[in-house]
């Protein structure tokens, strides 16, 4: 009787059902019990907000012109609209930004990433910040999937300039509040800033990738192309507790290396090799080969920004890879249609958390560790 009345009044899922029997809620002479009818509410309520989750007010969310496809992501994930934004140039070729919709009291988030025109895309980003900030936003934060001129964060030879340093100092001037990027080259770049910097990292997009796609991961070694990418190998082959190893790389100049060394046993296994960008492949190709001739079975490789510029294309199809794992930080659709071996791993659902935690004033801690469902 209790269940048949049950089903009248309400079409319930099993979860609410049977937390309403163990319960043992009483029905009197066909009048549902006022906690019955209570129950009944909060499911109702329940199920609505499960169908129209309730939006984040006053955040506004603009793309760059770098990467439109990773902000329309991040939108979609937040179920947010992409905010309004004009971005041209002159016939001279400068920069002209046009913020279309009020941002006075916002918080505003700005996606640009170093990718394609980097020194247009960076000059559009601290325009786009600028107007904004004099448009009284109430905050603003520069949201970087991949950092510009991060390589040249220190001076490694006479009269080098610490670029990285400058971007930093561009960036507070034109009015930023908040940095949010991924796997800085260098995670000191963060002490170029005055203003907060979140460094997240893809280090769990990859943990899980390699998990749920490479077959034999748990026969394989994780390798380091270079000294300094060993503590990011290390806390990787600690997570998949598997062993790791080492190339050390002799350089002449930037792009070209002249010897390397293998620091550790491949022989029969599956070696991975992780960094954090890839540029012109030169390095990982002979990387691979080095790693096949000490008796590796397979080769993959995980590079959090794949630049991929230069005769990078080229190298990867004629390499020994079996799969070369990028993440979207940076565009590759079309290098994935002209190399069959880049596989892409979207990371908005990282940044999108970022950008909602932020806002909301949460901890982001937790996303060093964990991939956002």
């Amino acid at each position: 009787m209790l269940l048949l009345t049950l089903l009248t009044v309400h079409c319930f899922r099993p979860t609410v059902l049977m937390s309403l029997l163990f319960k043992k809620i009483k029905v009197h002479h066909g009048n549902v019990d006022r906690r019955l009818r209570r129950v009944i509410l909060e499911d109702r309520a329940e199920q609505k907000q499960d169908q129209h989750p309730v939006k984040m007010p006053n955040i506004k969310v603009f793309s760059g012109s770098s990467h439109p496809d990773l902000t329309q992501r991040i939108c979609e994930r937040l179920q947010l609209d992409n905010s309004k934004a004009v971005l041209k140039k002159f016939s001279n070729k400068e920069t002209n930004v046009e913020i279309v919709e009020s941002v006075r009291g916002e918080d505003v988030f700005i996606i640009q990433s170093a990718c394609g025109e980097v020194n247009d895309n960076l000059m559009e980003l601290l325009i786009m910040i600028n107007a904004c900030k004099i448009a009284s936003s109430s905050q603003v934060t520069a949201v970087i999937p991949c950092f510009p001129y991060a390589r040249q964060d220190k001076k490694d030879r006479s009269r080098a300039p610490i670029s990285a340093k400058l971007v930093a100092n561009m960036l507070s001037v034109a009015g930023a509040d908040h940095i949010i990027t991924m796997d800085l080259h260098a995670s000191q770049i963060q002490g170029f800033f005055d203003i907060p910097v979140d460094n997240l990292y893809a280090e769990p997009a990859i943990l899980k990738y390699i998990r749920e796609s490479i077959p034999e991961w748990k026969e394989s070694v994780i390798v380091s192309p270079d000294a300094g990418g060993a503590k990011r190998v290390t806390s990787i082959a600690d997570r998949l507790n598997v062993d790791f190893a080492l190339i050390h790389k002799e350089r002449k100049r930037a792009n070209e290396v002249d010897n390397m060394t293998l620091v550790g046993n491949v022989k029969d296994k599956v070696a991975i090799l992780v960094d954090d960008m890839v540029d012109t492949c030169g390095t990982i190709c002979l990387a691979a080969d080095k790693l096949i001739e000490a008796g590796a079975k397979r080769v993959y490789a995980f590079c959090v920004h794949g630049v991929l510029s230069g005769p990078a294309l080229e190298r990867l199809n004629k390499s020994a890879f079996e799969a070369v794992v990028v993440t979207n930080t940076i565009p590759q659709e079309d290098n994935m249609r002209k190399c069959p071996k880049i596989k892409c791993i979207d990371i908005s659902m990282i940044l999108a958390e970022a950008i909602r935690r932020t806002h909301n004033g949460e901890s982001v801690s937790y996303l060093f560790s964990n991939v956002p469902m």
